[in-house]
């Protein structure tokens, strides 16, 4: 019978894989929050170019993605000689450069539900904010974020599983060195080539049921969307 404990490297990939999701939530967020607001109010024609162009990585091979990026990052980009000039260093094949990468195809995930979200708030509970004197950041953080509380699950749920999943873009950007970029992905990967079958089973299990249950969160959101007010979701 085989031996189907996790060798150290797939703790090490599990634990970075984690971290990798925790990080780049949190600046997808830091990013994806004022984004997703200008997104749902303008009436600039910029916000299509704008919005097309978050939705880029939906359909781009995530090679391409990740092959730019590497480029960019590069000793000979534009974004490596700046991190280069300034003391960083090079991204490439660091946690840096997988975060990097991470954000920017996970972005979509995050940006579209707190969009959709955000436009659905009623014009009338904003207005209501704005005649008892509250002002533009006042009325964002105790109006727009309570009632847009399903959306923000939403994208924090897809953000997270999607960036637990992610494979070409970290392979091309991070490449495959344990302890360091090695994700979990990369490890089933690893685990199929060398004919590991067993252990490719265990981890991508782990994937599967957590993808399960991410699928199943997101049903409970949005039957919770459906039972909202139709005041409070910008109806009558």
């Amino acid at each position: 019978m085989p031996d189907l404990s996790l060798a150290t490297e797939d703790w090490q990939a599990i634990a970075l894989t984690a971290r990798l999701a925790a990080v780049t939530l949190l600046i997808l967020f830091a990013i994806g929050l004022p984004l997703a607001w200008w997104l749902a109010r303008t009436h600039s024609r910029l916000g299509s170019l704008v919005s097309a162009l978050v939705a880029v990585p939906l359909v781009l091979p995530p090679t391409v993605l990740g092959f730019y990026l590497l480029v960019l990052l590069g000793p000979q980009g534009p974004v490596g000689r700046l991190t280069e000039s300034l003391g960083i260093g090079l991204l490439p094949f660091t946690f840096p450069g997988l975060v990097v990468a991470s954000t920017l195809f996970s972005l979509p995930f995050v940006v579209q539900p707190l969009q959709a979200s955000f436009a659905a708030v009623s014009e009338r509970m904003l207005e209501v904010a704005a005649t008892l004197r509250a002002g533009p950041l006042d009325t964002f953080w105790h109006v727009v974020l309570p009632l847009s509380r399903p959306g923000l699950l939403s994208a924090a749920v897809l953000g997270f599983a999607h960036t637990l999943g992610e494979f070409g873009v970290v392979l091309m950007i991070g490449g495959n060195i344990p302890g360091r970029t090695q994700v979990l992905s990369i490890a089933i990967y690893n685990r199929v080539e060398a004919f590991e079958y067993a252990h490719a089973h265990l981890l991508a299990g782990c994937l599967l049921v957590f993808s399960f249950i991410a699928l199943l969160a997101l049903q409970f959101i949005n039957r919770a969307v459906s039972t909202t007010p139709a005041m409070l979701r910008g109806g009558a």
